[in-house]
């Protein structure tokens, strides 16, 4: 009892200001990064070719990437790609080369085969620039798309200052996670892209458990003023959250560690999501709608008229 009185007196929403204060700086720390720095694209979006081979014993990705740059792939970006013995070369796109050019898999299979290497050709994939900017336009308007279309259903589900809340803290999370990329210059592709849309997903659900018993306490509590009915639902609602949370983080902790270099990135992308996403679902979309105004009348049930109303007696 002791432990359950103690967890329901944590007072969330009385440091907001401060929760406030650290998210702008996170914002806009990340806004400045990219506009500055920008992401570090992967072919996926600014073209080139990918190559996967396999070795017939482990690959040594430090000698390959030295035998690449002195055949003049200094920018070759070369991973394990499941299995130590199987490799993935990504070479960007280069001046003075032919967009309908694919002979550069034989030349870097050429290359790699030059230490007497036994070295088997999987795959080669060839992104032309126009097709990787069609990819960035799409993948930009998936993410406005499904802001939009969350906007609209929390609209519906619940009440437009919540609605804009969630999607405030959508948007900080993906705002931060590509941030993040952007001030380390992690390589950003098709992968982190979808961690991105999943971290969407995540944070939303978190947000809409938390808003659920936030509309059953103003509808039950009605003498309390809105900080306080938030603050008693994120506490009722903490150890959900909280073990949600740390067991997603395992899973993904383990795939960072284990998954290689391949589940690297998009681990990485993920575990940046479930933190910030656990505190945007707390902060950002609790603070926003407090700035708001919300309060119990915004979240009590239409009246229902009865056969009696406006009849004449």
């Amino acid at each position: 009892m002791e432990l359950l009185r103690l967890r329901r007196e944590i007072d969330f929403f009385g440091q907001r200001r401060i929760a406030t204060i650290l998210s702008v700086v996170l914002v806009l720390v990340s806004l400045g990064s990219l506009a500055t720095r920008q992401l570090n694209l992967g072919i996926d979006f600014t073209g080139g070719v990918l190559l996967e081979v396999g070795y017939q014993a482990d690959a040594d990705l430090g000698a390959i990437r030295s035998d690449l740059a002195a055949a003049g792939y200094a920018d070759a970006q070369v991973q394990n790609f499941g299995a130590a013995r199987d490799v993935l070369i990504r070479i960007p796109p280069r001046e003075n080369v032919d967009d309908d050019e694919k002979g550069v898999g034989e030349e870097l299979l050429g290359v790699l085969r030059a230490g007497g290497e036994q070295v088997d050709l999987r795959r080669v994939e060839f992104v032309g620039p126009q097709v990787g900017q069609e990819l960035t336009e799409r993948g930009g308007l998936a993410v406005l798309f499904a802001l939009l279309m969350i906007l609209l259903y929390v609209m519906f589900r619940f009440q437009w200052k919540f609605a804009v809340g969630s999607v405030a803290a959508l948007a900080h999370d993906v705002i931060i996670i590509l941030g993040i990329f952007s001030v380390f210059q992690l390589p950003f592709d098709l992968t982190i892209l979808a961690a991105a849309l999943a971290v969407i997903g995540y944070s939303l659900n978190d947000t809409i458990v938390v808003f659920d018993r936030i509309r059953e306490n103003f509808r039950r509590i009605r003498t309390s003023d809105a900080q306080a009915v938030m603050n008693t639902s994120v506490n009722q609602m903490l150890g959900r959250t909280v073990i949600t949370s740390l067991t997603t983080l395992l899973v993904l902790i383990a795939l960072f560690l284990f998954g290689g270099e391949a589940l690297k990135g998009f681990s990485s992308a993920l575990i940046i999501g479930v933190v910030v996403g656990t505190y945007s679902s707390i902060y950002v979309a609790g603070n926003t709608a407090l700035a708001l105004k919300v309060s119990t009348v915004d979240l009590l049930p239409p009246k229902k008229e009865t056969a009696n109303d406006g009849a004449v007696t």
